[in-house]
């Protein structure tokens, strides 16, 4: 007896090795819940039914009770439903699996706890602001307010998420304060804003070039590429082939077979929608060559047209502040502080890895600008400035800018030691769009030895006019550059290409 129970201790032991093993691979013992589907025994992400699991979540953060959002997806008929309750609600808003954790053996005394073992739904910032909200009245509660940097905010001195409180004068203005009980820190939101302003217009500008003109192009190849989207249809497809199999064997009722296969055909239409907006965007052939043209264009319209250019571009201080929040939720990871004597500073700002990420390879391939401060004269002021295209490619993009511009294409020497250009664009009247390397000089001078780098700026004359009869073409198109008759070269010459717009929608994809 004493040698069996040994065994038997051992082989459970063993077992429950094996169980961890298999859920920090992505292996959960458990029905696979909404959002998420089996594939090769992994729990991964199902992109026909993840929005749902999405809306639930900021439903319930922005103030909807559990009743409230199940009366809502019963009243819309969500996945062909309803018979949605709020326990349902309850049970995937307490669900640690939608930000990628895993809890085994939850209702006993001793669960085990598993992080990061799937690929996430939503944020553990929001799944903890969802875990907040359940401590209010969900039924009655709903939030009038918003804070700009919730769940972006950890105290300088405990490390822990700040909470954030605010006060409404008579006048009906709010003001924003953030702080940490344990540590009686409190500071206004002033101190992030001033320090976010510096950079902001930069960020709001990169998102409406990147995210509003070019989201299909950029977005549906790191979200939801084709080739995922047409293996689920694929999938889904199969599903509804074994659900009209069931039903002729008899496994169906007429009444249980019509409500599987409407969820099953919404979830097809859904994706079909998606694949269309990619195929769309295929057409359109937009390339990554086209968001630097694209800003090209905005910063001369700033210069050549400001009055049209402010009247349709939407600035930072133009946004509501659940705008302004949505952007930060967007691209902010979090914002690292630091006391200063009793005073709190901002020390830096990490934006999430997969903004950056795209953001980065952008910058390296040479198809994005940043700004570099410079010295004009004695005045201080900014450049835009990209990394190294082959002239091929520098010749194209001011050929496609000379249908709209009379851009002109000068070269200039850098001294490295000095870290100064000799040029004179103030006497002439001129502004300068863009400066860029004309080599590789990462590859080529890693470690900064030669004297001197030769670069190339493209720059306008404030007395040229604007060449286009329509203003509007300025702001909703740009150049297309298929047309093989062009020969493209750094030197004025006279070219008829045809445009493609920048703004994604129905009437363009037709």
């Amino acid at each position: 007896m004493s040698v069996s129970q040994n065994e038997i201790e051992r082989t459970s032991e063993r077992t429950k090795i094996g169980l961890a093993g298999a859920i920090k691979n992505g292996h959960i013992p458990h029905v696979a819940p909404l959002g998420y589907k089996r594939e090769n025994k992994k729990l991964v992400v199902d992109y026909s039914t993840k929005d749902i699991v999405i809306r639930i979540f900021d439903l319930y953060y922005n103030g909807y009770s559990y009743q409230r959002i199940s009366n809502l997806f019963n009243k819309e008929k969500v996945l062909g439903k309803d018979n949605w309750r709020d326990s349902t609600i309850m049970g995937i808003l307490e669900n640690e699996i939608y930000k990628g954790d895993f809890v085994h053996g939850k209702k006993t005394k001793h669960p085990t706890y598993y992080e990061n073992v799937v690929e996430p739904i939503i944020s553990k910032e929001m799944w903890a602001d969802c875990k907040v909200q359940k401590k209010k009245n969900s039924r009655s509660y709903q939030r009038t307010l918003t804070y700009l940097y919730l769940q972006k905010l950890k105290c300088p001195k405990c490390n822990r998420i700040l909470g954030g409180k605010a006060t409404t004068k008579k006048n009906g203005n709010a003001y924003f304060y953030y702080y940490c009980n344990d540590c009686k820190i409190e500071f206004k939101e002033k101190v992030i804003n001033d320090y976010f302003n510096q950079f902001i217009s930069e960020l709001v500008e990169y998102d409406s070039v990147v995210n509003q003109f070019f989201l299909p192009m950029i977005k549906q190849k790191f979200d939801e590429p084709k080739e995922q989207l047409e293996k689920e249809i694929k999938e889904q497809n199969n599903k509804l082939e074994r659900i009209k199999k069931a039903y002729i064997n008899g496994v169906f009722e007429l009444k249980e077979y019509n409500e599987e296969k409407k969820i099953v055909e919404n979830a097809i239409s859904e994706l079909e929608s998606k694949l269309e907006t990619t195929d769309c965007t295929e057409e359109l052939k937009f390339t990554p060559k086209d968001i630097l043209l694209k800003r090209d264009i905005d910063f001369i319209n700033k210069v050549k047209l400001g009055k049209e250019y402010q009247a349709r571009t939407k600035t930072w201080k133009d946004y509501t502040r659940q705008e302004q929040a949505e952007l930060i939720m967007k691209y902010v990871d979090d914002i690292e502080l630091t006391l200063v004597g009793n005073e709190v500073v901002v020390t830096q700002i990490n934006f999430r890895e997969s903004i950056c990420k795209p953001c980065q390879e952008l910058y390296d391939n040479g198809y994005i600008d940043t700004t570099k401060p410079m010295i004009l004269g004695n005045v201080l002021g900014s450049v835009r400035f990209s990394n190294y295209l082959p002239e091929e490619e520098v010749g194209e993009i001011i050929m496609r800018l000379r249908q709209y511009y009379d851009v002109h294409y000068t070269e200039a020497t850098y001294y490295v030691d000095k870290q100064m250009f000799y040029f004179n664009f103030a006497e002439d009247n001129s502004a300068i769009v863009r400066v860029f390397p004309l080599e590789d000089y990462y590859k080529l001078d890693p470690d900064n030895k030669m004297e001197t780098y030769r670069f190339g700026i493209i720059y306008i004359n404030e007395e040229d006019k604007f060449q286009m009869q329509e203003i509007d073409t300025a702001f909703d198109y740009i150049p297309d550059e298929t047309n093989d008759s062009v020969i493209y070269m750094k030197e004025p010459t006279p070219i008829s290409v045809g445009v493609k717009p920048v703004k994604f929608c129905k009437e363009n994809a037709e």
